[in-house]
């Protein structure tokens, strides 16, 4: 089928060609509590400053897409106040006191409303952007993120966020299954474990791009319009 491409971004495993008209950036899970110190995430142990270094290239990458029109789409995992569309069988996987719903440094963790599950501010997002609330690892799963695309006539996705080997590879496992090209900005992707982030990124574009394409942030800066 003959798609209509207009830009061509240097990727593995081989060259990215998208319309902007046709193409979303989707930004998955930028929230307080997985990056900010004192937040969830370093509670649990983690090094927040390698999630952090992901910011920089998704500001860039973000401006860019909004100065060529592209429809820009955040992403919260989170889910109700009451829990009520939060599985069980992941309630129980978290040790006890830091739980989803129990009292966090930000808040509740894991609910929508709270301090710890808006946006960092540096990609805070603007007026008429999607911000899509989703109770699960996938961006498709129990959203209506399917359909915004297709009302929109989005064919391609440029994906970045955290993190790379769990919400973001899920995203992308979905969007691949329902017919989207998707390209993974390397860098303006990250993980609490380098080493998940680098396999993770393995799985997308292998053999032949399996699952889609990679490129870093300045290949796809290089590639829209100034």
């Amino acid at each position: 089928m003959a798609l209509a491409m207009s830009l061509r971004i240097e990727a593995e495993p081989n060259a990215f060609a998208l319309a902007p008209a046709e193409t979303a950036l989707v930004i998955i899970d930028m929230q307080r509590d997985f990056l900010e110190a004192g937040g969830f995430g370093e509670a649990l142990g983690n090094d927040v400053s390698l999630l952090n270094a992901a910011v920089p290239p998704c500001q860039a990458v973000l401006a860019a897409a909004r100065a060529a029109g592209m429809l820009v789409i955040h992403t919260r995992e989170g889910h109700r106040p009451d829990l009520s569309d939060c599985p069980p069988a992941k309630w129980e996987r978290g040790p006890p006191g830091k739980r989803i719903g129990d009292a966090g440094p930000m808040g509740r963790i894991l609910v929508r409303g709270e301090p710890g599950h808006e946006i960092i501010p540096a990609l805070a997002p603007l007026p008429g952007e999607v911000v899509l609330d989703k109770p699960g690892k996938g961006a498709f799963c129990a959203t209506d993120l399917d359909l915004i695309l297709r009302n929109r006539g989005i064919k391609a996705l440029l994906v970045c966020g955290v993190t790379t080997e769990v919400c973001v590879n899920t995203t992308v496992r979905e969007a691949n299954d329902r017919g989207f090209r998707c390209l993974v900005i390397a860098d303006a992707c990250a993980s609490y474990f380098p080493a998940f982030h680098a396999a993770a990124l393995e799985m997308v574009k292998a053999q032949g791009g399996i699952f889609g394409w990679v490129a870093p942030a300045r290949a796809v800066l290089a590639a829209l319009p100034p």
